[in-house]
């Protein structure tokens, strides 16, 4: 898993599909990967990471393969529980909300105030790594895998304090869905890490109907204990695939956030490249810029044009000035808009969120400027112009 190790260990090579998968299957112990809907796009990606184009150094070979393995441990652990916990298929899953947005629009921030509501869930980030239905709290501390987890991402602050500024992350974090989404290979988080043309032209080409199947088969297991909870999930990625997350999940709420893009593009191209820095000689400065500018600007369009084929009851809109300016206004707009009860308890959590994210470890602040990504405002504007 990416953590404290992944600084400084290196390999020659990514290595081939074949033989990551091998390592996966001897890390769990497992090899059932539930059929091969993953393989193609894995072999894709894979293919292109030990590509002259990706340009990796030794550390961006060991990072990328773990990457990489990661997405096949967390499919065979999660088969294995499928297998193990057939009634998960019976779980409800109803009105789940999904926050979406270019990212660096406060997607986290809303995400992080409405999971704080006691009648909701979120993905904690070590059950999306190794999914299972989720135990109590209480006995998190005790979990080796968990405990494992905590004390990577604590190293990681220690070495990397300033990325901890741009986005903090421990394991009870509520994260991003993307990894469940990748457990079928396809995930555009890979393009924020790397240039992969190959990779992104196949990912352009496909339906991601079979991945949301999947991620929300994630869901019903992990939320066994909790069916009474409403989900709220997040990912800038969903926009990229709205049409197959309407048609796994049609009775999903939407909160979309803005933001001008000229600052969310800057800050995503500041974000990949502090998250990546020293793993390729390629994915620096204006090819960071020019990726980042067309794999956001592409989802932008998508989500836009695919929007207004769904009932717009469904979808809310925050402003980002909006969310900073009066979060916990914001927060009762979108319970408004979707019919939701802000109870008096879930508005002194979401007060309680807010006062933690304003001062402490949680709150974000880092420096970054488009000309350093090789981009202009008006080349930005231009790819978002509708």
């Amino acid at each position: 898993m990416s953590g404290a190790n992944v600084m400084t260990r290196e390999r020659a090579d990514v290595g081939s599909y074949d033989d990551i998968a091998a390592a996966a299957v001897r890390t769990t112990g497992l090899d059932d990967f539930g059929g091969d809907a993953h393989e193609e796009g894995l072999r894709v990606l894979v293919e292109d990471l030990n590509s002259p184009e990706a340009g990796l150094t030794g550390r961006g070979n060991y990072f990328q393969r773990s990457e990489v393995k990661s997405a096949l441990v967390g499919r065979l652990l999660t088969q294995a529980q499928f297998t193990a916990l057939p009634q998960h298929a019976d779980v409800p899953l109803e009105r789940p909300v999904f926050v979406m947005g270019l990212p660096r629009t406060g997607t986290t921030a809303l995400h992080r105030l409405l999971v704080s509501d006691p009648a909701h869930q979120g993905l904690e980030m070590w059950l999306t790594q190794f999914p299972q239905p989720r135990p109590p709290r209480a006995t998190w501390e005790a979990d080796p895998v968990f405990a494992a987890m905590q004390e990577a991402f604590s190293a990681h602050h220690v070495e990397d304090p300033e990325y901890m500024g741009i986005h903090y992350m421990d394991a009870t974090s509520v994260e991003e869905c993307w990894r469940l989404l990748r457990q079928t290979g396809k995930s555009n988080s890979y393009e924020s890490l790397a240039n992969l043309p190959r990779y992104t032209d196949w990912l352009r080409g496909q339906d991601w109907t079979d991945a949301y199947a999947r991620h929300r088969q994630n869901l019903q297991l992990i939320g066994m204990n909790d069916p009474e909870k409403r989900w709220v999930l997040k990912n800038p990625s969903h926009m990229t695939a709205l049409d197959a997350l309407m048609s796994v999940y049609p009775d999903a709420l939407v909160v979309y956030t803005h933001r001008d893009p000229v600052t969310c593009i800057a800050s995503s191209c500041s974000l990949s490249a502090a998250t990546t820095a020293g793993h390729s000689d390629t994915f620096v400065g204006g090819v960071v810029g020019h990726t980042q500018l067309d794999l956001w600007s592409r989802a932008f369009h998508a989500f836009h044009d695919a929007r207004p084929r769904y009932d717009q009851s469904q979808f809310v809109d925050v402003d980002f000035a909006d969310l900073q300016g009066d979060p916990l206004g914001t927060v009762r707009g979108v319970y408004e808009a979707f019919g939701m009860t802000l109870t008096t308890e879930a508005e002194a959590r979401v007060r309680e969120i807010d006062a933690e994210a304003r001062s402490g470890h949680a709150r974000p602040s880092h420096q970054y400027s488009l000309k350093d990504y090789g981009l202009t405002e008006t080349r930005v504007r231009d790819a978002f112009a509708r």
